[in-house]
């Protein structure tokens, strides 16, 4: 990963920018640098994860050289305010990225991955550090599957950009391109919350409409997918009566997925 390369291709001028050959994750070493007080916005990029991880603490295979291992750390001294709905927004511009790269088919999946059909092209993971109601930092973590072709060590569907589109692609572009695009979103999200990409988000869903089951813990619950609401919260109609469903420990599933 270049730095000076990732300029040149859109990334924002004023974020610092940290990049690795090796590290145990992203998101852990930008933890350690908010510690050390480095100056924000901080990206950290590397090359290869020795313990990459996603959502509730699943690995996440991180070959060297091949895929995009990024955390961006922001301040967040607006409340919680500014916090609501952020992975969706997260997702929502990986998505714009990837099919601005050619990757026709990519879609989303509440509340945080990136799907083309039922394939894993890209996943999200945020971390607050701090205070949420008062002043804290929050790490976004993204791994995109970029020029990975085969791996036996993936334990679920997935796809990679360069499947998709049968060329490699470069790394730096997509880092910078997802930089540009957050920093967009963010500057409205900001201002207006995620209520400004609710539609937006609905529109790029692909389980929208969908009979689908929620997990939480032992927990279970069956529905069809209606939307997210303002918020972010996921929003089903269960049994004839919509409900919103909201926390990092969900994890939703097609009905028929055995």
């Amino acid at each position: 990963m270049d730095p000076a390369a990732m300029v040149e291709s859109g990334m924002p001028g004023e974020w610092s920018v940290r990049t690795y050959d090796s590290i145990d994750s992203t998101n852990a070493e930008a933890s350690r640098l908010i510690a050390l007080g480095a100056p924000m916005p901080l990206l950290v990029v590397a090359e290869q994860q020795t313990a990459g991880r996603g959502r509730r603490g699943r690995k996440w295979v991180s070959p060297f050289a091949e895929n995009l291992y990024y955390s961006l750390v922001l301040r967040i001294d607006g409340g919680m305010r500014q916090l609501e709905g952020l992975s969706l927004l997260v997702g929502l511009a990986v998505m714009n990225v990837l099919r601005d790269m050619g990757v026709q088919g990519a879609g989303l999946k509440w509340p945080n991955d990136v799907l083309v059909g039922r394939q894993k092209i890209a996943g999200i993971l945020l971390e607050l550090i701090g205070d949420p109601a008062d002043v804290c930092h929050v790490i976004i973590g993204i791994g995109v599957n970029v020029n990975m072709r085969a791996s036996t060590e993936v334990d679920q569907l997935w796809t990679s950009v360069r499947l998709q589109t049968g060329a490699p692609a470069d790394r730096n572009t997509i880092a910078a391109r997802i930089s540009a695009q957050l920093e967009a979103l963010l500057a409205v999200h900001r201002q207006e919350g995620f209520s400004a990409f609710q539609k937006e988000w609905e529109r790029g869903h692909l389980w929208q409409g969908a009979a689908v089951k929620l997990l939480s813990g032992i927990e279970t619950v069956e529905g069809v997918v209606l939307g997210v609401d303002s918020l972010g919260a996921l929003r089903l109609e269960v049994s004839g009566l919509e409900k919103s469903f909201s926390g990092g420990e969900l994890s939703l599933r097609l009905r028929d997925d055995s």
